[in-house]
């Protein structure tokens, strides 16, 4: 091969005539064609496969865009590489560029979670912790927004490469919305539809900025702290004795019973984990009982009001007599104050004087003694 062919040979190889990406990776967002120190050939064909768009970017400028298709590279088809380039004469050939493939297709099944709780008020319960993961699907909008914002000079973009500041947003704003939802904390978990689209409605402007666009946000699960758990359990308990909190302690005992044999100690904890049961069952009765408290019980009916007595009058058992019913009898002579009486509790029948309920009665003075003779 003589000197002119050997020099053919590798101004030619200088010169890229086909450029394509072959994306066989499931996570490459961005790929750059590597054309440094190379030269594009004025007719090079350019291959832009479905799922993909190729950007010309020329000194740092994102230039022409390039939907799919194939391409032979002329002055019509990079107008504003031209304007950029200087070329008042067309199209120069070689010319050096750099070439951008955007991966558009979808990216499902990211990723996102709450590595610290997150802060919320809540009516039933005050402040809390909550922890949070789902996942969420997105792709690439604006390629050009895209470059200017993540890319940059960088070669390669995957999903890892930015998955941490997306996070960082969805976390921001997730807390937003599960703030502006005022969803009680008992119904949380029935709501995860409904905070999925009010996180997706808030997230969609920000992914927007980076020229993305979030195609789906997921709530997978939502987590409270395990006192609050343990508090619901505890209620939904009540919900199911209802009024028989003496079940709900008893089941509150038989469990520490359970809890104490399960311990080195064994039995000899029993007395202590019967208490707690029980302490356990008032405590939740007077947190969690929405029910009105029980009327009092009326006071018993004293001894002096009951209807006790029973008295011998002409041979014949009256009555019952009421303590003042008794006085009255005796105070207006209907009786004699020896009147044979009787009440419950007492050894058996006595004149009304002796028993202590009359003692301080006083009795009516005695007739008159009859005229002698």
């Amino acid at each position: 091969m003589g000197f002119f062919d050997n020099l053919k040979q590798q101004m030619g190889s200088q010169f890229i005539e086909v450029i394509q990406w072959l994306d066989e990776s499931s996570d490459a967002m961005v790929y750059r064609f590597p054309v440094y120190n190379q030269e594009i050939k004025m007719g090079a064909k350019l291959t832009v496969r479905e799922g993909q768009v190729a950007l010309f970017v020329n000194e740092g400028k994102a230039a022409d865009l390039f939907q799919p298709g194939t391409y032979e590279l002329a002055t019509q088809n990079v107008p504003i590489l031209s304007t950029l380039r200087g070329w008042k004469y067309g199209f120069q050939s070689p010319f050096k560029a750099e070439v951008y493939f955007f991966n558009t297709r979808l990216f499902t099944d990211q990723k996102w979670g709450t590595p610290n709780p997150v802060m919320m008020r809540d009516l039933d319960f005050g402040m809390l912790r909550l922890r949070a993961f789902g996942s969420y699907t997105f792709r690439i909008a604006d390629p050009k927004e895209f470059f200017n914002k993540v890319v940059g000079t960088h070669g390669l973009t995957t999903t890892e490469d930015i998955s941490g500041q997306l996070r960082s947003s969805i976390l921001s704003g997730f807390t937003d919305a599960l703030g502006e939802s005022k969803i009680p904390a008992l119904d949380l978990a029935a709501k995860y539809d409904e905070l999925s689209r009010l996180g997706r409605d808030k997230l969609g402007a920000e992914f927007a900025t980076f020229g993305l666009e979030l195609s789906k946000f997921l709530v997978e699960n939502i987590s409270l702290p395990e006192e609050v758990e343990a508090a619901i359990d505890a209620r939904t308990k009540i919900g199911v004795f209802g009024d028989k909190m003496g079940a709900f302690t008893q089941l509150q005992a038989a469990e520490a019973i359970k809890v104490a044999a399960a311990n080195p100690g064994g039995v000899a904890g029993v007395g202590v984990g019967i208490g707690a049961g029980v302490g356990i069952g008032q405590a939740m009765a007077s947190a969690f009982s929405q029910q009105p408290a029980a009327a009092a019980p009326p006071p018993p009916i004293s001894a002096g009001t009951a209807a006790r007595w029973s008295i011998a009058i002409d041979g014949k058992t009256t009555g019952p007599f009421t303590d003042q019913q008794v006085i009255e009898l005796v105070t207006s002579g209907r009786i004699a104050a020896d009147a044979q009486a009787w009440r419950p509790g007492a050894s058996g029948w006595a004149p009304v004087a002796t028993y202590a309920e009359f003692a301080s009665v006083a009795m009516p003075p005695p007739p008159p003694l009859p005229p002698s003779k």
